[in-house]
């Protein structure tokens, strides 16, 4: 049931944000309010009103921020910007303001760097872009990253991913105040999935290394058929006839890697692969992988995601069984 009154819903928006990190949640909002007329209304705020310029150069026209006390919502964008945006006092405060009176403050991408720049996420679970996660949790040791999840939900708060997540961050949302019903016609309206479970694994983004159309797109292939070998810095030069120290300058200059961490990578995800997706012993796993023995993987994963294989394997089946409840409620 719609209340009397539309929820209010704002996103903050800054120099250098990430245009799809505030238009993918928007549009999800509008969309349902095809099918709920009246249940949200939606505001883009800023600290300087106007036309603010995203990291694309487009922009998107901003009101003031307003009051905080009147929000349902508050989403925070992220982009490129959001480190100098961490600086602005005035937004700081705003969100400050929210966290204590809306019903809900989140984040989407590196919006996390705002919300965690207020306090706000001191002592509470969250997530960003898996690319940002060493650097946020430098700065934010206080926060209990997450660095593998999609989105997560905290009490009243939320934090999501990059980009698509904040779509189904916004899906979530909407399920929450309307019924799964609406939730899904909204997702196929914007012609996306309803929707990844919150614990969906980020690192699978990670799949495209193979993908690279670099001078290494080849090795990078041989790599990832051939994971359970020895792939020393050596062993990945000679496949390619250089030597290793001209290798690992113009691995890690064309791949944005160095070779250990890319063989890590690629091992990390044909392991978190087979660990959600089958009942094969850890051990089993480890060997066929390249890790050697299941220490040394769960020390891989911890790093990596946060979490021991094992923990994640049992996440992994509490989503199956979820999904198949909800499934059988919607026949």
């Amino acid at each position: 049931m719609i209340s009397a009154k539309a929820r209010e819903i704002a996103f903050v928006i800054f120099p250098g944000f990430q245009i799809l990190d505030a238009a993918g949640p928007i549009a999800a909002f509008e969309i349902t309010g095809r099918f709920c007329p009246g249940a949200y209304s939606l505001s883009v705020r800023a600290t300087c009103p106007g036309s603010v310029t995203s990291s694309s150069g487009a922009s998107m026209a901003a009101e003031a921020m307003g009051c905080a006390r009147d929000l349902d919502t508050l989403l925070i964008a992220g982009g490129d910007g959001s480190r100098a945006a961490m600086a602005d006092a005035a937004l700081i405060e705003f969100v400050r303001g929210a966290a204590g009176s809306a019903r809900r403050v989140a984040s989407i991408c590196s919006g996390a760097y705002v919300l965690a720049s207020s306090g706000v996420l001191d002592g509470r679970r969250a997530t960003t872009h898996w690319s940002r996660s060493d650097d946020f949790v430098r700065r934010f040791p206080a926060v209990r990253l997450e660095r593998d999840r999609i989105w997560i939900r905290d009490g009243a708060i939320w934090t999501s991913a990059g980009i698509t997540a904040g779509i189904d961050l916004a899906l979530a949302m909407i399920a929450e105040d309307l019924g799964e019903s609406v939730a899904r016609r909204t997702a196929q309206q914007l012609v996306v999935y309803y929707q990844r479970p919150s614990g969906q694994s980020q690192f699978s983004a990670l799949g495209a290394l193979d993908a690279h159309p670099g001078p290494f797109s080849a090795l990078l292939r041989w790599m990832r058929e051939h994971l359970a070998e020895p792939l020393t810095v050596d062993r990945l030069a000679a496949e390619v006839a250089m030597s290793p120290r001209n290798f690992a300058r113009a691995f890690a200059k064309d791949v944005g890697l160095t070779p250990a961490k890319a063989v890590e990578r690629l091992r990390l995800e044909a392991a978190r692969g087979a660990v959600d997706g089958s009942a094969r012993p850890i051990e089993a796993i480890a060997l066929e992988t390249g890790f050697g023995d299941a220490e040394r993987m769960r020390q891989a994963f911890v790093r990596a995601f946060g979490q021991p294989p094992q923990a994640l394997r049992r996440a992994a089946r509490r989503q199956g069984v979820d999904q198949d409840v909800r499934a059988a409620r919607a026949i």
